[in-house]
């Protein structure tokens, strides 16, 4: 790592590089393991400036000791006490001189200049932004995989090395951050666990009158009002005075009032309840019940007849001179599109090599805007990327040769290669890789025409969650250190094969580190030639 890339600040026995200064810290688990040290090295300093002050807290007790034997003297007979000429000079000595030596003993910083460094370190650690988006991932995760708040806040997760629990305080976070969201769904869901474990005893500094005011709103807003109704009650049961809750139990009994004089009818009402069902659940679209459930391994279309098609094998490239001694293992994951696995394809030394070289460069994953045609952050992509040349590692150079062998598609005119690391419950929602015909100008830059294939590179087994899917079809392809798939964006034609629109579930436990590599169509016209039907 070059010294002029990455500065550092030293403090408290510890190194912070500038360049991770507010750079999405939650959008990748790679950069979260930093703070971890940082956050241990913060805790030594810590202890030493309890020590320091608790020292200091000594001296300054002995101090106030003897000015308690002192004062309480003279208070008794403050004019005969200050007869005595030696008295009245010490007492304007303490007064002008020695009370000042005090506050600045209070005052200092015993341990060299902890909390000054502090201030200076904060600019460096996680922000608002990331609070929410670890929030946010969260709830993602939550609604993905189907866990309920219980088991969520208990951190009864499969494939969990280090066992966490959220506090009530933790929940009543979560449910703030929903709440400003205008999330009223999750903001019902964790408020009710917060004043769950609160009920059931635990010692919080989180109120309950606080989380039934979120909680009686979020209900309302979604259209319960008896229940609204049941818990402002149970409010002003514990705070009687509360403004908003009177208000709003006048306005609640004033709706349901008209509603008895309207008298509704059971089937309006039923219709009503319908509505409220499809506002909660709004953003699950047909796709994305697709995707969600392949996420967890559900819904799978692929039938024993077929499956009995797929193989396995000993691959040679087509008789690549590199692999005819040496074949590879290659596997089918799917049939259309064709996917398949290459196992063992890379090393466990290439990977480590591949992720020290991206770590120091990653920043924030981008996405095509189709209506400006410019990169940006989205919040369907959660995760950090960085783009490795050949010329600049050997590693890096080997790599791009294997793929070139084993697809047998000249790289010369692919991209770079792609290392991405996923963050809390990273994600990328179902995209194409190919440029669409809505968006002719997605790769014009390149000159290199469209993405006409995918190599997926797998540098981490993943203890939950983060299959990559195919909701179109039905298929999940789990992830596998040291393997990676392959497959056709565009058929022989050229025309895009719509069927590879896939995914990248989130993250549930566990840290995802993949990288891949986009072969674009320029170079390939003799080694994958149009067929004579262009429908093919």
């Amino acid at each position: 790592m070059a010294f002029n890339k990455i500065c550092y600040i030293v403090a408290l026995g510890f190194l912070l590089p500038f360049s991770y200064a507010h750079t999405d810290f939650f959008t990748s688990i790679g950069h979260m393991t930093d703070l971890i040290n940082t956050e241990k090295d913060l805790v030594v300093s810590l202890k030493d400036y309890i020590k320091a002050e608790e020292s200091k807290l000594e001296q300054i007790k002995k101090w106030a000791e003897k000015l308690d034997q002192l004062t309480d003297t003279a208070t008794k007979d403050p004019e005969g006490f200050l007869g005595h000429p030696v008295n009245a000079f010490k007492l304007m000595k303490r007064l002008n001189t020695e009370w000042g030596e005090l506050e600045n003993l209070v005052l200092k910083d015993m341990s060299d200049g902890f909390i000054s460094n502090m201030t200076i370190q904060r600019q460096f650690f996680p922000n608002d932004e990331d609070q929410t988006g670890a929030a946010k991932a969260l709830l993602r995760l939550q609604d993905t995989y189907n866990l309920d708040t219980d088991t969520l806040s208990r951190g009864n997760l499969p494939g969990v090395k280090h066992k966490s629990f959220l506090t009530a305080e933790d929940c009543f976070e979560l449910g703030k951050i929903a709440y400003t969201e205008a999330d009223y769904y999750h903001t019902e869901l964790w408020m009710e666990q917060a004043l769950k474990q609160l009920d059931e005893g635990e010692v919080s500094s989180a109120d309950k009158v606080y989380i039934l005011d979120y909680l009686s709103y979020a209900v309302y807003q979604q259209g319960d009002l008896s229940k609204a109704v049941m818990l402002t009650k149970r409010l002003l049961e514990l705070d009687p005075e509360h403004q908003r809750a009177n208000g709003n139990m006048k306005y609640f009994e004033y709706i349901m009032a008209k509603e008895k004089e309207a008298n509704k009818s059971s089937t309006e009402s039923e219709d009503q309840a319908d509505k409220e069902t499809e506002v909660k659940k709004k953003d699950y679209l047909p796709e994305r019940r697709k995707y969600e459930m392949l996420c967890r391994g559900e819904g799978l279309k692929m039938t024993p007849r077929r499956q009995k098609r797929l193989f396995c094998r000993y691959y040679d490239g087509n008789r690549n001179p590199r692999y005819i001694l040496g074949p590879v293992k290659q596997e089918d994951e799917w049939d259309k599109p064709r996917i398949v696995r290459f196992l063992d394809i890379i090393s466990d030394e290439e990977i480590e090599t591949v992720k020290e070289l991206a770590k120091p460069r990653l920043s924030r994953a981008t996405v095509h805007d189709p209506e400006t045609g410019k990169l940006t952050t989205a919040h369907y992509r959660v995760s950090k990327s960085a783009w490795l040349s050949g010329y600049e590692s050997p590693v890096v150079s080997r790599i791009n040769t294997r793929i070139q062998d084993l697809t047998g598609l000249d790289v010369s005119t692919a991209e770079e290669l792609q290392v991405a690391n996923y963050g809390v419950g990273g994600q990328y929602e179902p995209h194409f890789d190919f440029g669409r015909k809505d968006e002719p100008d997605a790769f014009k830059e390149l000159g290199t025409g469209n993405r006409i294939a995918t190599w997926l590179f797998y540098m981490s087994d993943v203890s939950a969650g983060g299959a990559t899917v195919f909701p179109e079809v039905g298929a999940s392809v789990w992830p596998k250190k040291g393997t990676a798939v392959f497959w056709y964006n565009l058929f022989p034609s050229g025309e895009g094969d719509y069927s590879t629109r896939h995914a990248a579930c989130p993250v549930l436990v566990g840290n995802k580190w993949v990288s891949n590599k986009w072969l674009h169509e320029r170079g390939q016209e003799f080694r994958r030639p149009c067929t004579l039907s262009e429908l093919e």
